[in-house]
């Protein structure tokens, strides 16, 4: 137990400085578009990178090669994380699973339909739902930072356990609802790749970097088959065995520990940097009523609270499981605020929900999210400092 306890906090501690460097990278982005060096942010993003080898051609600019590939760093984490949560952390058992699982649920529906009221008679608007259905857990346990030793640690289980699941809810929409048009060979090509990574996972190999060679093929397939590329990086962490040659090696938490460091001070960061930047030349009233805008920043302010808050009030109510260990509703209305911190996820699947519209709408989605995550952290930040008045007994 002493083990589990330094692993948690170095993790939280890891993840709150984290949020506070997405925050600082974010209103650098939006200082930046809004300087004389405007031109000079939007000439970096547009520059072109290209990568060769026979008849494989792959060419982007930088904003593309931080969200299909970067980010596929990123989600490899994010599937090492939930692999390592449902096997051995707070997903592990069905009484610790049943809490963040109604509430992740509840925070993804009710977010999704106040932003489909918003632009319900607007076919190319509704692209958008899935916007404000996600939670930033290192935006979020950035806040909860500030608020220092009040907060028990297991209100922060709940949090990380709640977007956990988000996340992976998220993969799921992704694959499902936003893929282009699919190549079947470059299909066919990307099945083979998860079957071999299977098929290795059954062996028995436990060589992590043979997992990350098979893993980089996919990414190429998956990117050239219309599926959304970061897609490989889950598939990928999926695959890589919990067990290692011994009893204490773990090729998860090893691959684990050496990515976080990097995914969180480098490439969040870094796509924080790339999509947080809105212009607000020309930028009035107007815009801030538009539907997509209004419906991603009530989607995270209202949709969020509401949808985790009432579902896990719900779900102790109908006896399927308990409050966390020293937590109160009120406490948990305020993590549940919390949880409408949208930002990295939202702006992510705001740049594929109008790809090939992207500039029409890129604006209202940077202004919904930010407004909307900045809003939720406020007030999730103010009610549990007052909700909180002293450090919490853990």
């Amino acid at each position: 137990m002493r083990a589990v306890s330094d692993a948690l906090t170095r993790f939280f501690k890891l993840e709150s400085a984290a949020g506070l460097l997405l925050m600082a990278s974010a209103a650098l982005a939006f200082i930046v578009s809004n300087s004389p060096l405007a031109g000079a942010y939007a000439s970096l993003l547009d520059m072109p990178g290209q990568v060769r080898l026979g008849p494989l051609n792959i060419a982007k600019p930088l904003l593309l090669w931080i969200n299909d590939f970067w980010m596929a760093i990123f989600f490899l984490l994010v599937g090492l994380e939930i692999k390592r949560e449902l096997l051995e952390g707070s997903l592990a058992s069905r009484e610790s699973l049943v809490l963040p699982c109604v509430g992740a649920l509840g925070g993804m529906l009710l977010p999704a339909l106040i932003y489909a009221a918003f632009n319900w008679g607007d076919s190319t608007g509704l692209r958008g739902w899935a916007i404000p259905a996600a939670t930033d857990i290192a935006f979020a346990l950035g806040v909860l930072a500030l608020l220092g030793s009040r907060v028990p640690v297991a209100l922060k289980v709940f949090l990380t356990a709640v977007a956990i699941v988000d996340d992976l809810g998220a993969i799921i929409i992704i694959a499902l609802f936003y893929t282009a048009d699919l190549n079947v060979l470059s299909l066919a090509l990307a099945g083979v790749g998860v079957l071999t990574l299977v098929a290795l996972n059954r062996a028995g190999v436990t060589s992590v970097p043979v997992y990350i060679f098979v893993g980089a093929l996919l990414w190429v397939c998956v990117l050239k088959s219309g599926v959304h590329a970061t897609l490989a990086g889950v598939a990928t962490a999926l695959a890589i065995p919990m067990r290692g040659a011994t009893p204490d090696e773990s090729p998860v938490r090893k691959l684990e520990h050496d990515l976080h460091p990097l995914v969180a001070y480098a490439i969040l960061p870094a796509f924080a940097f790339a999509n947080a930047g809105v212009s607000l030349v020309g930028v009035d009233a107007r815009a801030l009523m538009q539907p997509v805008t209004l419906g991603i920043a009530f989607g995270l302010i209202v949709g969020k609270a509401a949808g985790v808050f009432s579902f896990a009030w719900l779900a102790v109510k109908l006896g399927w499981t308990r409050l966390p260990d020293g937590a109160n509703w009120k406490a948990m209305f305020g993590i549940a605020m919390l949880c409408g911190i949208g930002f990295t996820m939202s702006l992510f699947i705001g740049t594929l929900a109008w790809e090939d519209e992207a500039g029409k709408y890129a604006v209202a989605v940077r202004l919904g999210v930010l407004g909307g995550s900045i809003v939720s952290a406020l007030l999730g930040f103010i009610w549990l400092r007052a909700v909180l008045p002293g450090p919490a007994k853990n």
